[in-house]
């Protein structure tokens, strides 16, 4: 039995780290020297409350820290206009709105905090909070913002508009795709914060709003039942996520949604099913040295990496992490913390998300879980937006690598990717795609390296990992190196490589490329260190390369990884693909 107190306490912990660094009017937290796309002034309020996202939920379940009047001298100082340390006005597109929303939170829990500042202050909180209603957000998962100050100025009695809410709630309408899913921004991409923003938002919204708008209220409870049958995939038997997509420096804010599922009592899986998901999670993170020897959230994934951070990841942006303790506001005797933690249900080998462009496989025990990606495009064009969106695929046992530099092969992100260059060792892959198509069983998707230069790929899970066949149409000489799953050099242990076949072993897993169809020679490229998200040894990658004439090629490979030992070539694999029907073998790929 896992315990409410055992999870508070290390939020205490990871708060109490924090506290020597703040300011000395206890408004902003300085957590490091690196900048964000915003003022370092603005980032360290970022920081500060972004601790409340933690603190809110330990206080509602009954915790009192003995530093609480530290963050109410922050809040006293940071929302009066008359003290130095007044986190600012708002304007349009402001981060200071997007913090805010913590402060929805905390009023809609009935927070301590809230009931121990005097009238006076929490009238100068509320005109700060209130400032969100009149200016404008960008076309996403900003909308939430707002509605969430409105709905906790509603749960403390204080005046809130409901045409504010009605305006942001209707604009996300149109991001809707149905089953569960939506995008964030029209024609955006599919990543977690659907999970962390959309539905963990909307939850919160059902459960405080069901007496003013009960209709919105149902439709986003039965959106997330939906949503939940398909984000069950994306978690292994250990707890792992599978990492990909932006934001990641928010590590377990994948889980919020399940935490948001517990608080509101929604009516999907059983409680310990619930509570094995989150718990497994945050223990896994728990082994990842991503904390800093002074105690504090880094930038970076399973360890402190800024290569792989976006623009707007401050010192203190990893602290919007602490959303999945929503579960601390729950009572010790809820159904959730009185529930033993479950193993997952029983899931299919091969799960389809056609709304998502996505096939998630899992092993037959569950350890390993990895993504099979149509790829996904924004023209916002994060940092490093190639490798975190339009890979073939996405391990959570593997990660992927990050380029540091388009000349050169062993820089440019090859592990679960196609790469062209016109011989002048300048790689590029799969970015914009021109179609997407998703079956049960494949993906397929349209695209170009350049725009003379189709490429068509489809990518169809099979026994132990999956197939990828690619037309490549050229009107010029080009070469290619197409990669597998990037292993951990480091831990290395042997290296299998012929003439069809190169296999990676580790002294935990194994990484594997078989070429099943196109002239390609075998080779491996190790990669820089600090270029995987899951270890910062450098990569060992098995690719395969190729030298192409103009005209049309044809190449198909069968990548496999996993951990443990190496399984024996599935002897014969035979699948469908839209006009072609391939038989593969270990020798050969016929096309009919």
């Amino acid at each position: 039995m896992r315990t409410k107190q055992q999870y508070g306490a290390l939020v205490e912990q990871w708060i109490a780290a924090a506290l020597p660094r703040l300011s000395s009017d206890c408004t902003r937290l300085h957590a490091g020297d690196t900048a964000a796309q915003y003022s370092d002034d603005v980032a360290g309020m970022e920081g500060f409350i972004r601790l409340l996202w933690g603190l809110f939920p330990l206080m509602s379940g009954g915790v009192t820290p003995v530093w609480q009047e530290t963050f109410l001298t922050g809040i006293r100082h940071g929302c009066n206009p008359q003290h130095p340390g007044y986190w600012g006005d708002v304007g349009d597109n402001d981060q200071r709105c997007v913090e805010m929303a913590a402060f929805g939170l905390g009023l809609a829990l009935h927070s301590p905090l809230w009931s121990q500042l005097t009238h006076s202050e929490q009238d100068n909180l509320v005109s700060w909070l209130s400032q969100s209603a009149d200016v404008n957000v960008p076309d996403n998962n900003w909308h939430f913002f707002p509605v969430l100050i409105q709905v906790g100025l509603k749960c403390v009695g204080r005046e809130y508009d409901m045409a504010v809410i009605d305006r942001h709630l209707d604009a996300i309408e149109p991001f809707w795709l149905g089953n569960g899913w939506y995008c964030d921004g029209k024609g955006k991409p599919r990543d977690y914060y659907i999970s962390s923003g959309f539905h963990f938002y909307s939850l919160l919204y059902s459960h405080f709003m069901q007496d003013v708008d009960p209709q919105r209220c149902l439709r986003y409870r039965q959106r997330a039942q939906q949503f939940a049958h398909d984000y069950l995939y994306y978690f292994t038997a250990d707890g792992e996520g599978i990492p990909f997509g932006r934001s990641l420096t928010y590590r377990f804010v994948q889980v919020a949604f399940w935490s948001a599922v517990a608080f509101t009592g929604l009516d999907v899986l059983t409680p310990g099913i619930v509570k094995g998901l989150i718990l497994r999670h945050l223990d896994n993170w728990q082994k990842q040295p991503f904390i800093t020897a002074d105690g504090l959230f880094s930038i970076g994934y399973a360890y402190p990496n800024l290569i792989m951070a976006e623009d707007y990841n401050s010192p203190g942006s990893p602290y919007w992490g602490l959303k999945a303790m929503l579960i601390l506001a729950l009572p010790d005797d809820s159904a959730f913390w009185q529930a033993e933690c479950e193993p997952l249900p029983e899931l299919a080998a091969i799960h389809p998300i056609p709304e998502a462009g996505q096939l998630i496989v899992h092993s037959n025990d569950n350890h390993h879980a990895w993504m099979v990606m149509s790829g996904q495009f924004d023209k916002n064009n994060f940092v490093n937006f190639e490798q975190k969106y339009c890979k073939f695929a996405y391990s959570s046992r593997f990660g992927f690598t990050l380029e540091r530099g388009r000349y050169g092969l062993a820089h440019a992100a090859v592990d679960s990717m196609l790469l062209f260059c016109k011989g002048d060792d300048y790689y590029r892959g799969r970015r914009e795609c021109d179609s997407v198509a998703v079956d049960h069983n494949w993906v397929r998707s349209d695209w170009r390296p350049w725009a003379e230069v189709l490429v068509t790929s489809w990518l169809i899970p099979v026994e132990n990992g999956h197939v990828r066949v690619h037309r490549v149409v050229t009107p010029y000489a080009l070469s290619c190196v197409e990669g597998g799953f990037a292993a951990n050099h480091h831990q290395q242990t042997r290296l299998i490589q012929d003439a069809m076949t190169v296999t990676v072993e580790t002294s935990s897993d194994y990484s594997r490329i078989v070429n099943l169809g196109g002239e390609r020679q075998t080779l491996t490229v190790t990669t820089p260190p600090n270029s995987n998200l899951l270890y910062s040894a450098p990569a060992i990658i098995p690719c395969l390369s190729a030298q192409m004439e103009a005209g049309t090629h044809w190449l198909a490979c069968y990548v496999s990884a996993d951990p443990g030992s190496v399984p024996a070539m599935p002897e014969r694999l035979i699948f469908d693909v839209p006009t072609q029907q391939l038989t593969v073998n270990e020798q050969s790929l016929t096309l009919v």
